[in-house]
């Protein structure tokens, strides 16, 4: 098996196939022989999982979730990297390489087709500049997933895995956190990957809740409060809603007060039980 964590390696069988780096889609491939494996060990598979990837680069992470899990599935948008990974992954009889856009691919009818009742987890390096929206099509789909194992930017990680009513939370860390238990598992410097980016990364893990911690009558008015809330950071929390949902500021006032809390309270103080009772109370 080919030690896909050596630069030299990873350019001969590039250059072999003809291949470049293509920043567009986010490819910095990881040469930190240490990081693949720490991800794979927390992803907790074993012969019983079915692992689903995004973005397999040369295939040193995928390497290592086939080492442990029962069956990789991974989602390369880039078909010029099929003929890369079919000879850096050819030791592996039980990983599939998909050539599709994860955020356009049947994701429900693959799992049942290809998982076939195994436990079924997400792990993967995400392209940075769409990690956001593939972390909440996983989260919002209600996929059969048990947890999701990534690494994303430092800060995108700060963000997602920040507490409810924090100074660091948003939109998306109430989204997150109503879908899942977030927490930050270790730190990857920049000079981890080949070429380097200018940001570091840090491996998170999203692992499902059965059940929201908050109960809501209506999920899709609760996420419109939730993200016009956050729409104008710097305004209250009755201002930014009244704006965003196009409700009066009185009525919205007048929510806030029944909800116990302070004329002038900012998003960011808000807790996930405060918005889902405004949330009731204005729709």
């Amino acid at each position: 098996m080919k030690n896909l964590s050596d630069i030299n390696v990873i350019k001969s069988v590039m250059g072999k196939h003809g291949v470049t780096f293509n920043k567009g889609l986010g490819q910095n491939f990881l040469v930190d022989p240490q990081v693949c494996p720490a991800m794979a060990e927390a992803a907790g598979l074993d012969e019983n999982t079915c692992a689903i990837e995004i973005g397999p680069g040369v295939g040193v992470l995928t390497a290592e979730l086939a080492k442990r899990a029962g069956k990789v599935l991974s989602f390369e948008l880039d078909r010029r990297l099929l003929p890369v990974l079919k000879e850096t992954l050819e030791d592996f009889s039980n990983v599939e390489i998909i050539n599709e856009d994860v955020m356009k691919a049947n994701l429900p009818q693959i799992i049942e087709e290809k998982c076939k009742g195994m436990d079924v987890v997400v792990c993967a390096n995400l392209p940075y500049y769409i990690t956001s929206p593939i972390i909440m099509m996983l989260l919002e789909s209600r996929l059969p997933l048990k947890a999701i194992t990534v690494m994303v930017q430092k800060e995108a990680a700060d963000r997602l895995c920040a507490q409810v009513g924090s100074r660091d939370g948003g939109a998306v860390t109430v989204a997150v956190n109503y879908y899942a238990e977030s927490e930050e598992l270790f730190f990857v410097p920049s000079d981890s990957f080949l070429p380097p980016p200018k940001v570091n990364s840090e491996v998170i893990r999203l692992t499902i809740r059965k059940e929201p911690p908050v109960k809501v009558e209506n999920e899709e008015f609760f996420f419109k409060t939730v993200k016009a809330a956050f729409s104008q950071r710097r305004k209250t929390a009755e201002n930014s809603i009244s704006a965003g949902l196009g409700i009066g500021k009185d009525k919205v006032a007048e929510a806030i007060s029944k909800a116990g809390l302070e004329k002038t309270i900012r998003a960011e103080k808000l807790t996930m039980e405060d918005f889902a009772r405004l949330a009731e109370l204005l729709g």
